[in-house]
């Protein structure tokens, strides 16, 4: 293999694939990535066995050819040329890469590809686009809910559906670790209809946040019963799903608390933030929220630290109510709000409670309380 490209077109290309691949491997060659050069191009490939990364990249190929390097040498010494340098990759034998750029010059390991794993495809039953920054906003707004919790490895990812909603096709992502739940909605296109309920792993989901952020056009999306493949430009991601059967989210979003309260998002997350500076690990960052016509006292109590409270002004009718929750769990989901408001719906100290933007929402958010 003799293959000649741009510095800043491979590092590109490299800091997309060499991702997925973990530190440490019991197989070596997974932490390899496999080169191949022909037809004027060089296709990477990454695996970790769950995912796999593939792009093209320009090139000047001069011999074609196949080896695996690893990944994360591979990337580090391409990060550190100069920018704009021109890359040479020659196999020398089959057991080394000479990698040449201006005076610098690394002979790097390789292992045969014969060995190399390919994640197969499979038949996939649906296939659809939609816009990158419309699938990047769904991530957004639920990832933070995953649970990581491996007992419960069905939580350990993002609920994908289409599903009719007023009418419209929708396409809703759901995420929830038992303690609090994010639900995001968005128009789905017609090539979604009928398709399965899907959960997308949590590492998954991290790498195709990273490779939509700032991303244009549309993203390609393809599903079978258990593999995800996206294709955006020349990257495509292969993803296997996980198995198991999702809870029934709509079955613990309420549907009668009729105690409202609206406030100033940012306000109340400032307040949040700044009395569970004081709150204990211990005790689970609790703030306990205390409402009356027009106020809410924010406050904590700490028996090692003392105590703090701050007081908003609020829209809340009700004669009185107080509800406790996790500080840490409530400031998440205020982060996602877009709208100036937020809009809290009560029921008891002991049910969840309903969060959403103020308007029509395109997402809501459910949050278990904490006693205090």
């Amino acid at each position: 293999m003799k293959v000649t490209l741009e510095r800043n077109h491979l590092l590109k290309s490299l800091s997309h694939v060499h991702r997925v691949v973990e530190r440490r491997n019991t197989y070596p060659i997974l932490a390899n990535v496999l080169l191949k050069a022909s037809d004027g191009k060089l296709d990477l490939r990454a695996t970790d066995l769950d995912i796999e990364v593939t792009e093209s990249v320009p090139a000047m190929v001069g011999t074609a050819g196949t080896t695996t390097v690893p990944a994360h040498t591979l990337y580090e010494i391409v990060r550190k040329l100069s920018d704009g340098a021109e890359v040479r990759l020659e196999n020398e034998g089959t057991e080394q890469l000479l990698l040449t750029s201006g005076r610098s010059r690394f002979h790097l390991a390789c292992i045969s590809p014969d060995s190399f794993p390919d994640l197969k495809s499979g038949t996939f039953t649906h296939n659809f686009s939609v816009p990158a920054a419309t699938f990047r906003e769904l991530i957004e707004r639920t990832q933070f809910a995953i649970s990581n919790e491996e007992t419960r490895y069905y939580l350990n990812g993002i609920y994908v559906q289409a599903l009719e909603v007023g009418g419209e096709l929708t396409l809703r992502a759901v995420a929830t670790d038992g303690h609090r739940l994010a639900r995001a909605d968005a128009a789905a296109p017609a090539g979604a209809k009928g398709m399965p309920g899907i959960i997308v792993p949590k590492k998954t989901v991290s790498e195709v946040q990273k490779l939509l952020d700032g991303a244009d056009g549309d993203v390609a999306i393809e599903i079978s019963d258990t593999k995800i493949r996206f294709t955006l430009g020349s990257v495509v991601l292969l993803s296997k799903l996980i198995e198991g059967t999702f809870p029934d989210y709509e079955r613990v979003t309420p549907k009668n608390n009729d105690k409202q309260m609206n406030v100033d998002r940012s306000s109340f997350a400032i307040a949040v933030d700044r009395v569970s500076t004081i709150a204990s690990e211990r005790g689970g960052k609790a703030v306990k929220l205390q409402m009356k016509a027009g106020q809410l006292e924010l406050s904590v109590t700490n028996p090692d630290h003392g105590t703090a409270s701050e007081e908003l002004a609020v829209e809340f009718e009700p004669e009185s109510f107080e509800i406790g929750f996790n500080a840490r769990y409530l400031l998440d989901i205020l982060a996602q709000i877009r709208s100036e408001n937020a809009v809290f719906m009560f029921n008891d100290a002991g049910s969840p409670t309903l969060v959403k933007e103020d308007g029509e929402a395109k997402a809501l958010y459910v949050l278990m309380p904490m006693r205090v």
